[in-house]
């Protein structure tokens, strides 16, 4: 899929409303519109790559700021402590459907492993 049709390259460029709750200068991150746990949301680059397997030493620091908003919503929401679930799926055979790398990040629930 190219940035110029892509949905979240849409949500970045607000073509398209999304539940904004964080953005930094690489990263923003957004309410998934169907959430699996009481807190779910999606963290995106703000360039467009398709998954991790595109990933270059340039777009590292991208996947890093992903991991630090994370972070940062954990503790801003509570979650720090009793624990949250972030998930990377690369591939359609992974449960990938929007093609723009894309970080889940879910809490609020307790999870069980293998995660399906």
């Amino acid at each position: 899929m190219a940035a110029e049709t892509c949905i979240f390259c849409s949500i970045i460029e607000k073509k398209i409303p999304a539940q904004i709750i964080a953005e930094s200068e690489r990263s923003i991150a957004f309410k998934d519109i169907n959430p699996m746990a009481d807190f779910h949301v999606l963290i995106i680059p703000k360039v467009h790559f398709t998954g991790l397997n595109e990933l270059t030493e340039e777009l590292g620091p991208y996947v890093a700021d992903m991991a630090l908003m994370a972070k940062n919503l954990a503790r801003e929401f509570g979650f720090a402590d009793n624990g949250y679930r972030v998930v990377i799926n690369t591939g359609s055979h992974a449960g990938q459907s929007v093609f723009h790398l894309h970080m889940h990040m879910l809490a609020g629930r307790d999870f069980s492993w293998p995660p399906g």
